[in-house]
């Protein structure tokens, strides 16, 4: 074998081979497929603490790509800066910096946090989604008979509002919401001409998981709304939007992958609009007269 020589080739190659790696190397390849830059930038003996591995460990992961070492994979990731758009991190640095935060300030601190980190996510999708695989989305929704729509945890707010926004626009929609633990039952009466959309982010529900799974081996078309290239929905998908996060804190953001429901919703409405025309968006009420 010969160690992938671009980003997008080792990425590619993790993801294939990520469900066969041990604990250890899925750890280490979340954290370099998530965090990019700091692999780039950063030493080995901080990767490793960061990661929560050892530094041996990082180079048995490189060299099981057949890369000399760690650093010889590293510079791949270093090629990567020469093109790549700014990291979340990078982001919420700039805009923190560009706002003139000072400690100590006045004010209500978590409520700035919460927006200045939205907006550098959803910068970071705005830059990050093709519109040809929204269009793509879009014609999948659009000719499906019947669209199915899961997501627990914390994805179930964003499922809810598919489920309410294509509802609007006159699909027929099911939410696979697992009333009566009824989820796996209720999916099994999908058919090639319907379309699953899953909404799922680290850590993945198991019920959503095995309902991908089991709709992938039945070639079922899946649009997945997740996190990563090693989401256990995106290689089930024949669409996958990925939605990066940043650092874990209380309360994980929906704005990002929200916005992109909308988006979908919108792209869906536009190819659809012959049919609803007259209709008033989902979430909007139409404009009475005087």
């Amino acid at each position: 074998m010969v160690a992938p020589l671009t980003y997008e080739q080792l990425i590619t190659e993790i993801a294939e081979r990520h469900a066969a790696m041990s604990k250890r190397f899925q750890q280490i390849a979340r954290f370099v497929v998530q965090n990019p830059n700091d692999v780039a930038l950063e030493s080995v003996k901080t990767i490793s603490a960061t990661a929560g591995v050892q530094p041996s460990t990082l180079v048995r992961f490189a060299q099981s790509f057949d890369y000399a070492g760690f650093s010889d994979m590293q510079r791949v990731f270093q090629s990567r800066l020469l093109t790549a758009s700014p990291s979340i991190t990078d982001r919420l640095n700039a805009l923190n910096k560009e706002l003139g935060h000072r400690a100590g300030e006045p004010g209500p601190s978590a409520l700035r946090d919460l927006v200045i980190g939205d907006i550098a996510a959803l910068q970071h999708l705005l830059e990050s989604t093709p519109e040809d695989s929204l269009d793509q989305a879009a014609a999948l929704l659009s000719a499906a008979r019947t669209v199915y729509v899961i997501g627990q945890l914390r994805a179930y707010p964003v499922a809810n509002y598919l489920r309410y926004a294509l509802t609007h626009l006159r699909r027929d929609v099911r939410l696979l919401d697992g009333a009566g633990g009824l989820a796996a039952e209720q999916a099994q009466m999908m058919e090639a001409d319907c379309v699953l959309l899953a909404v799922s982010f680290r850590y993945y529900a198991r019920e959503v998981v095995d309902i991908v799974e089991a709709a992938g081996k039945r070639r079922i078309p899946i649009i997945a709304v997740t996190d990563s290239q090693l989401s256990p929905l995106a290689k089930h998908a024949t669409l996958a939007f990925e939605v990066p996060e940043g650092e874990f804190n209380f309360s994980r953001s929906l704005a990002a992958p929200m916005c992109l429901a909308q988006a979908l919703v919108i792209s869906m409405a536009s190819r659809l609009r012959p049919e609803s025309a007259g209709e008033p968006l989902p979430g909007r009420q139409p404009e009475t007269a005087d």
